[in-house]
C-alpha cells in the first residue's frame, strides 16, 4: 500500500492514477474539508477528466484521511514555496511531512519525495532529520526523489505520457519505485541519483523561464522603436534553427515562476543569466500597467475603475491562480495607484481580489476597456462582446479585433 501525502494539484492526480491501476492507496491531507469532499466523491479543483478518475478510484477502494498511515511506501507531494527575499526554498512543508511519516512508518519504508526541491535539499534537510531519529538510511529507511512533470489543464495526459526521473541512493530501490509509476506511465522512466534528479527538474523549468525572458525582453526592445515584435518573431521563426516563444504579461504557476529562483538562491554568484531572466519576467505585470496607462491617455479615459482585467488564473482553462501575472499586477497597482481595476475570471468562483465580478455581462457593461490577461476558451467563444470596447490583448488571441498589444 502507498500513502500519498498532500492531495493538491500533484498529489491527488497521482494518488488516483495509482489507485486505478491496481495499487492500494490511501491519501492523506491535513485539510479536513478537502478529505471529506474527496471521500464523498467531489473533486476539489477543476481539471478535465479528474472527476471520472476520482469515481473510478473510489470504486477501486481508495480512501482519504487526515492521518498518516503505517505502510512501506510514501509519496510526499506537499508545497515547496520560496522566500521572495532570499530566493531560497522553504522546505518546511516537506520537513514536517517527513517527521510525521517517521512516527508511523514501517521498518525499511521508502519515502518518495515528489515535491520540487532545490538541488541539495534532501542532503541538507531530509537526511539529517532521519539520522537524528537514529535511523540508518538504506537499511532502516530509503529516500527517493521523483519530481513531478505535469501542468494544470493537461495533468492526466501528461501523467500517463510524460517521461519521468527517479532519483535514489540504491538503484534497486529506484527501480522498485519506478515499477509503481510504470503501472500507468507510458513515458520513459530514468533512474539516477538524488542530486541529479533534483537538478534536472529545476533546470527544465529554468530553461523555459530563460526562453520566455528573451521573448519578453525582445518585446520591450521593439516597443522602444514602435516595431511589431510579433511579426519579427514570426519571421525569425521561419529559420529552421530558431524557435522564439511569444511574449506575455508575465509568468505564473508553481513551476516556471518559482523553480529557477532556487538556482539563484543557492548559486547567487554564478546564476547570473537565470537571475536576470527572472527579473525580466517579473517585470512584465508592471509593463502591462504601463501600457494600460498609455492606452488610457490615448483614449481620454481618466477613471481606472473603467478598466477590466479578464483572467485571474496563471494559464488558460484552469482554476489555478498561483503566482498569476494578474495577481502580480494587482499587487503592483495597489503599491502605486488607487485600487480600482475590475476583474473577472470564469474559472475562479470565490472572491480572492477586490472588485472581482462573477457575472461576465455585468463585468463587460461596467468597463470601457478590457485587458486580456488569460486566453480562456470562454472569452474566445464570447469575443463579439468586445467589439465596442477598447482592448489590450496581452495573449494575442484577438485575431479579428483592432486591439492594442504589449
Amino acid at each position: 500500500m502507498i500513502n500519498v501525502i498532500g492531495l493538491g494539484y500533484i498529489g491527488l492526480p497521482t494518488a488516483l492514477m495509482l489507485a486505478t491501476h491496481g495499487i492500494k492507496v490511501i491519501g492523506t491531507d491535513y485539510n479536513n474539508e478537502l478529505v471529506s469532499e474527496l471521500n464523498e466523491g467531489n473533486i476539489t479543483f477543476s481539471e478535465e477528466g479528474l472527476d471520472e478518475l476520482l469515481q473510478s478510484a473510489l470504486e477501486k477502494g481508495i480512501k482519504f484521511t487526515t492521518a498518516y498511515q503505517s505502510v512501506d511506501t510514501y509519496i510526499i507531494s506537499v508545497p515547496t514555496p520560496y522566500d521572495k527575499i532570499s530566493k531560497k526554498i522553504d522546505p518546511s512543508f516537506v520537513i514536517e511531512a517527513v517527521k510525521s511519516v517517521l512516527k508511523v512508518c514501517n521498518v525499511n519504508a521508502t519515502l518518495v519525495i515528489e515535491s520540487t526541491v532545490s538541488p541539495g535539499t534532501i542532503d541538507k534537510y531530509i537526511r539529517p532529520i532521519i539520522e537524528k531519529e537514529g535511523l540508518v538510511i538504506g537499511e532502516d529507511i530509503n529516500i527517493v526523489h521523483a519530481p513531478e512533470r505535469i501542468i494544470p489543464g493537461n495533468m492526466l495526459y501528461e501523467l500517463i505520457n510524460n517521461n519521468r526521473t527517479i532519483g535514489a541512493d540504491n538503484k534497486m530501490v529506484g527501480e522498485r519505485i519506478a515499477s509503481y509509476y510504470k503501472s500507468f506511465c507510458k513515458g520513459k522512466i530514468v533512474v539516477t541519483n538524488i542530486r541529479t534528479a533534483e537538478m534536472t527538474k529545476v533546470v527544465e523549468n529554468t530553461f523555459r523561464a530563460v526562453n520566455i525572458a528573451f521573448a519578453n525582453e525582445l518585446l520591450k526592445i521593439c516597443r522602444v522603436d514602435d516595431l511589431d515584435v510579433y511579426e519579427i518573431i514570426n519571421i525569425c521563426n521561419m529559420h529552421p534553427r530558431v524557435n522564439i516563444l511569444q511574449p506575455g504579461p508575465g509568468v505564473g504557476g508553481h513551476c516556471i515562476s518559482v523553480d529557477p529562483w532556487f538556482l539563484v538562491g543557492d548559486y547567487p554568484s554564478t546564476a547570473k543569466l537565470v537571475n536576470t531572466s527572472m527579473k525580466i519576467n517579473d517585470s512584465m505585470p508592471d509593463h502591462v500597467l504601463y501600457r494600460i496607462h498609455q492606452i488610457m491617455k490615448c483614449n481620454n479615459i481618466d477613471d481606472i475603475g473603467r478598466i477590466g482585467l479578464y483572467g485571474l488564473t496563471y494559464k488558460e482553462d484552469v482554476d489555478d491562480c498561483r503566482e498569476s501575472p494578474t495577481l502580480q499586477l494587482l499587487e503592483s497597482q495597489e503599491r502605486h495607484l488607487a485600487p480600482g481595476l475590475k476583474v473577472f475570471d470564469p474559472y475562479v468562483k470565490d472572491d480572492i481580489v477586490k472588485n472581482q465580478y462573477h457575472d461576465f455581462k455585468n463585468f463587460i457593461n461596467d468597463i470601457d476597456m478590457v485587458v486580456i490577461m488569460v486566453g480562456h476558451k470562454h472569452l474566445l467563444e464570447n469575443m463579439e462582446v468586445l467589439s465596442n470596447k477598447i482592448v489590450l490583448d496581452t495573449r494575442l488571441v484577438c485575431n479579428n479585433l483592432n486591439a492594442y498589444h504589449l
